[in-house]
């Protein structure tokens, strides 16, 4: 018995080696020489490209893209949040017309009551298909927000002193996508080309439900803008300026070239205006497509549709609410302007 006690009392001491640490290499100081070494070096080969103008002036573009777009995109996500968790579903079934051919243009028009940009626009699209609303109209409602709400035709208003019609001229032709848009989807659109993100059932604290929305909304939006700022600042930097002044005064090709700078410089909408009324050498049908397209099909909200509804939805979508967006603003320009 007393062997036993003295065995399991020598097996209660720790061994000699518990409680200390095994020596290590100490690869710390060298691992920061390294980094230091490399900063260094980086420091003396790249400092002449650093200072480029051409990086200048990526740096300030993307700055600004992220910068003006981000405080809509937190916008809209709060809006997102607060659709999905305080207003009951039901609601949208009572607002939006049962057939879906006439809640298109509803949900178009309704985008005339929401100051936002684009940013803003998609994450309450989403939100909207998340509580039962045919994606179609929701689509609708996504074009339209951006491009017509009153925050914008002030300020189209304002930068074209002298002229009422290009506001009035913007506001018809932007709806007239937007419906257009919609139908077209709900017509041809095939529910496996579009991803609607899942939200929360409901279920517990709505205020939870909204925390968990917003966080969700923002962190995933906010991604893709990056994405999206980062290639329109790209493309900033390399299309010359001097290309699109070449075609000023051919008519088709202004209208295209007027589009296609309105996709790359990815300008809010709440802005784009100013940036028009600068182009003096195009006509002011080109410039009305400059104002139609950019809220609707640019490089950051190619980025946030692809990353929200998927690959295959903007492969098909962006593409559609180009032409027409194109097409559309030919006819009213050569209508009202």
């Amino acid at each position: 018995m007393s062997e036993r006690a003295t065995v399991d009392a020598s097996q209660e001491i720790p061994p000699s080696e518990w409680g200390r640490r095994q020596p290590v290499p100490a690869v710390g100081p060298w691992a920061f020489a390294v980094v230091v070494g490399l900063l260094v070096v980086g420091r003396l080969v790249f400092a002449q490209y650093l200072t480029a103008p051409a990086l200048q002036a990526w740096a300030t573009i993307f700055v600004a893209i992220c910068v003006q777009a981000l405080p809509f995109l937190v916008f809209g996500v709060l809006l997102s949040a607060a659709i999905t968790a305080f207003v009951p579903a039901s609601f949208w079934t009572r607002a939006l017309p049962r057939r879906p051919f006439l809640a298109v243009p509803v949900a178009g028009a309704a985008g005339a009551v929401l100051p936002g940009c684009e940013c803003a626009s998609v994450p309450v699209a989403s939100g909207l298909m998340s509580r039962g609303v045919t994606p179609a109209a929701a689509l609708a409602f996504l074009l339209a927000s951006p491009a017509i709400n009153p925050v914008v035709i002030v300020a189209t208003v304002v930068a074209f002193p002298g002229q009422p019609m290009m506001a009035v001229a913007r506001f018809g032709a932007s709806l007239v996508v937007a419906v257009l848009a919609g139908w077209v989807w709900l017509r041809f659109g095939r529910a496996e080309w579009l991803r609607i993100p899942p939200r929360a059932s409901g279920e517990g604290s709505k205020w939870r439900t909204f925390q968990d929305a917003m966080g969700h909304d923002f962190l995933h939006a906010g991604g893709f803008l990056v994405v999206g700022g980062a290639t329109a600042a790209t493309m900033n930097v390399i299309v010359p300026r001097s290309w699109l002044e070449s075609v000023a005064g051919v008519p088709v090709l202004s209208v295209l070239a007027l589009a296609a700078l309105a996709v790359i410089l990815s300008i809010c909408s709440e802005a784009d205006a100013f940036v028009a009324a600068s182009l003096t050498a195009f006509s002011p049908t080109a410039k009305l497509a400059f104002l139609v397209v950019g809220p609707m099909v640019d490089l950051k909200l190619i980025a946030l549709q692809a990353g929200t509804f998927g690959r295959r939805f903007a492969a098909r979508f962006i593409p559609l609410t180009f032409v027409l967006a194109v097409i559309v603003s030919m006819a009213v320009g050569e209508v009202l302007l």
